[in-house]
């Protein structure tokens, strides 16, 4: 079975801008290429899970976010090498105007759905795992799962550790940027 970390996308690798839809508009947060570069080597797969409800919102099509994942998997590679191994999303959601989106899902986070997805498609070991995100549905996801949780401030980090904290939901570690919380990783790994 292999090791992975679920990767929260907005917010924990690249600046928030709410419904993310340019390519023009990705900013990938300072030392986040090095971190995932140093986690692959660590033997780690990367694995990005984010909810994608601008799809079911119309804000953009499923097309163009294919479009803006391949955009992400390029700026995130380290000599011609994609740092990345896959992107999970869920396009879902209850409230949007797009029928064929327009559902509850278990795909959604905090539903686990991408992780199992994750799980069956690259025999994951979810007890030697990790998940990195942001906001208090990555925390919840990753508790729904069994994860290691690790809470970046960058995003919604801030304001998450008291939601977190209000919910009995306990962060295994809060790091200051996603750089901090590879190298948490890669330490504990090596203990």
């Amino acid at each position: 079975m292999k090791k992975a970390v679920f990767l929260d996308r907005d917010g924990t690798i690249n600046f928030d801008v709410g419904y993310l839809s340019k390519v023009n508009d990705i900013s990938i947060f300072e030392g986040v290429v090095p971190s995932l570069k140093s986690l692959k080597e660590s033997g780690f797969l990367n694995l990005i899970i984010t909810n994608q409800s601008g799809i079911a919102r119309g804000y953009f099509s499923e097309k163009d976010l294919l479009e803006l994942h391949d955009e992400f998997k390029r700026q995130l590679s380290s000599d011609g090498i994609t740092l990345i191994d896959d992107i999970f999303y869920s396009p879902f959601h209850a409230d949007g105007i797009i029928e064929q989106y327009t559902k509850a899902c278990s795909t959604r986070k905090p539903g686990i759905g991408m992780i199992e997805e994750a799980v069956k498609k690259f025999n994951v070991d979810l007890s030697c795992s990790y998940f990195i995100g942001d906001s208090l549905v990555d925390m919840q996801c990753a508790e729904n799962a069994g994860l290691r949780k690790i809470l970046v401030k960058t995003g919604y980090g801030l304001k998450t550790i008291t939601e977190c904290e209000k919910m009995n939901i306990k962060i295994d570690y809060i790091a200051e940027r996603f750089s901090d919380a590879s190298e948490y990783i890669i330490h504990k790994e090596k203990a």
